[in-house]
């Protein structure tokens, strides 16, 4: 970069007044570009302020591709290792002391950042996040929640990911958490809750969803409406689906890639004729919020709920846009003091029932 074009934090700017986010700007496929672009993109509509944690070098060029003023609530931190996407992330965590993931996590640690965002390997941020923030108290294991479009509005899905195997007690857990999400950040006063089955008879499913179904109907924080099944995801009649990680991942995938093929054939068929051609350019503006609505890069990106920090894990083909609302979500999820949300909530549902062993 140009000489006196190093993008910092400008003299006398108040982070306490200015909530700071840091960014992993290595993490994803896509490299660095859309990270820089996407954070560029925040902070032109929100007042939050933005560390990008990565190499200087190349967070540099990008910034300086983009002509970005130096005048900008941005500064940049040296991370001088890289966690590529195939690396195991338990020895990501070893050997790789100066990750972009460590030394962002590291910031909220510190209290440098409220929040942490990254697109990069998903394994090796959920457990530098467990080990450098440690788990909320009394929560046992996080859980990643992700938000699901719905033919109403939205729902969050979790675990999808982070714990495969569980005990009943911590996917009530993750139903307290998906709940308190659902509030604080989607905005949804009643969140309904819903444990994801074969069936909705609670006889059902196997011995986990029976034994996690008698804790979620003893739960009086909750309004729990039983076993749901895979198609309750987008009927819009739950508001919080709960489910191990291994299923919740299925889920997941399964959803990405269905609206992506449903995208692909749309598209397909309303190029074949002109008759299509001409219906689409009738309907067009139709077209463009159904598309904005199934599109994952509109949630920005999923929070690993319990661990002691705001950790935002974002897709790995994350666009700048997708960036740009992962950050809105990480600041939205600090504002809202929603760490304290859900340690009071956990707190509170443990202290009214005896320890199960479930």
């Amino acid at each position: 970069m140009q000489q006196g074009a190093l993008i910092d934090f400008p003299s006398g700017l108040d982070q306490k007044e200015m909530p700071t986010i840091a960014v992993d700007a290595m993490g994803g496929d896509r490299g660095c570009a859309p990270v820089v672009e996407g954070a560029l993109s925040f902070l032109q509509e929100y007042r939050d302020s933005v560390i990008l944690v990565g190499r200087k070098e190349k967070v540099e060029e990008e910034l300086y591709r983009h002509k970005a003023s130096p005048s900008l609530r941005l500064r940049i931190q040296e991370a001088s290792e890289v966690v590529e996407m195939e690396e195991s992330a338990s020895v990501a965590l070893r050997r790789k002391k100066d990750s972009s993931i460590r030394v962002g996590i590291e910031l909220v640690k510190r209290g440098e950042a409220v929040a942490f965002v990254s697109a990069g390997n998903t394994g090796a941020v959920m457990a530098t996040a467990m080990v450098i923030l440690g788990n909320l108290p009394e929560v046992e294991r996080p859980a990643i929640a992700a938000v699901m479009p719905t033919l109403q509005d939205n729902c969050v899905l979790l675990d999808v990911g982070a714990t495969v195997d569980c005990k009943s007690r911590q996917l009530l857990q993750f139903a307290i958490m998906g709940n308190i999400y659902a509030k604080d950040i989607l905005g949804k006063k009643k969140p309904r809750v819903g444990l994801l089955s074969i069936g909705e008879e609670e006889t059902k499913g196997n011995e986990l969803t029976k034994e996690a179904f008698k804790a979620l109907e003893e739960e009086t924080s909750l309004i729990f409406v039983g076993m749901v099944e895979g198609r309750d995801l987008f009927s819009g009649n739950v508001d919080v689906v709960v489910c191990d990680g291994f299923t919740g991942n299925v889920a997941l995938k399964f959803s990405e890639s269905l609206a992506e093929m449903i995208g692909a054939l749309l598209q397909e068929e309303l190029s074949k004729t002109l008759t299509s051609k001409l219906g689409y350019l009738l309907t067009r503006s139709a077209f463009k919020r159904f598309k904005r609505r199934v599109d994952y890069s509109e949630y920005g990106g999923a929070p690993l709920l319990g661990v002691n920090g705001v950790c935002i894990i974002s897709h790995g083909r994350s666009t700048a846009k997708a960036i740009k609302n992962a950050l809105r979500v990480a600041g939205e999820s600090a504002e809202n003091h929603l760490l304290a949300h859900i340690r009071e909530g956990v707190h509170r549902s443990l202290k009214m029932k005896p320890s199960a062993n479930g």
